[in-house]
């Protein structure tokens, strides 16, 4: 089992962590280190799309249209729209920390907490932080989601899960990637609503033919869906994925943005463009 804080890197994961590559996200401005293809999982886009819909300045803009009030990480003129900085966020099954790294460079967090119970994915979490300068922002935790929402109830103001698709039984992964992408669904929507303070966000991003699931996942532990964002492939092409903001509290007062679409004509849509460089 897992400890809650993990501990000091076995000798087999020294091997895996001196085998990853050196990637970038925003255009470079973000190092990621991650396994080599075929290792283990790497970051996609989903990743970046939960970061910036949880990171938006207010429920009626666009996903990467606003700025936070403090400056972030890495950029000191970072003042337009005002809106205070999320206290303490918890990324819940963080892998290497793609979706925590990414609140930071956007401001949209002071401290972000990545839970992540796989001992390499949670050493490179730890690297990744070391490696863009924001050591004092990031807490890894090598442990179960489970046990650390046991232990810190209540102290996040904002919790972000890309959580695993596949249910045990329903689907196949590859074996690199079984602990990445296979597990309980339910699991994670617990932890996060106990680590969820009174007024806290829950922000998932999940499988969009799989949303009635997910909402029913919230639904059972008194999460209410609030805000919501469906991501396109193309224009003509079902939804690919659902980004949900959950709160505890009453029903309805739902906003279901405009969808998001990726690709038309071949090429990353403006809106994808500007989200992935991180441009104005």
């Amino acid at each position: 089992m897992a400890t809650l804080r993990g501990g000091a890197l076995s000798d087999a994961s020294s091997v895996h962590l001196s085998q990853a590559t050196q990637d970038a996200l925003f255009g470079g401005s973000v190092v990621l280190f991650q396994p080599p293809r075929g290792a283990g999982y790497r970051t996609n886009v989903d990743a970046l799309l939960l970061a910036a819909f949880a990171a938006a300045a207010s429920p009626a803009m666009g996903m990467a249209e606003g700025r936070q009030d403090d400056p972030r990480p890495g950029d000191a003129c970072a003042t337009d729209p005002p809106r205070k900085p999320t206290l303490v966020a918890y990324d819940l099954g963080a892998g290497v920390g793609a979706v925590g790294l990414s609140l930071l460079r956007l401001g949209a967090a002071r401290q972000v907490v990545f839970v992540e119970i796989d001992e390499t994915p949670a050493a490179l979490a730890r690297r990744n932080l070391d490696a863009n300068g924001w050591t004092g922002l990031g807490e890894v935790l090598h442990a179960d989601v489970r046990d650390v929402a046991r232990a810190r109830q209540g102290e996040a103001t904002l919790v972000v899960c890309n959580p695993p698709y596949v249910s045990p039984g329903r689907g196949r992964v590859a074996p690199s990637e079984e602990r990445a992408r296979m597990g309980e669904l339910p699991v994670f929507v617990e932890a996060a609503r106990q680590l969820a303070g009174r007024r806290a966000r829950v922000c998932f991003v999940y499988p969009a033919q799989e949303l009635g699931r997910l909402l029913s996942s919230f639904a059972a532990e008194g999460l209410h869906a609030k805000r919501m964002r469906l991501v396109h492939g193309t224009p003509k092409a079902p939804a690919r994925v659902a980004l949900v903001e959950a709160r505890a509290g009453g029903h309805g007062g739902l906003i279901v943005l405009p969808p998001l679409v990726e690709r038309e004509d071949g090429r990353y849509t403006p809106e994808l463009t500007r989200l992935l460089a991180e441009e104005p």
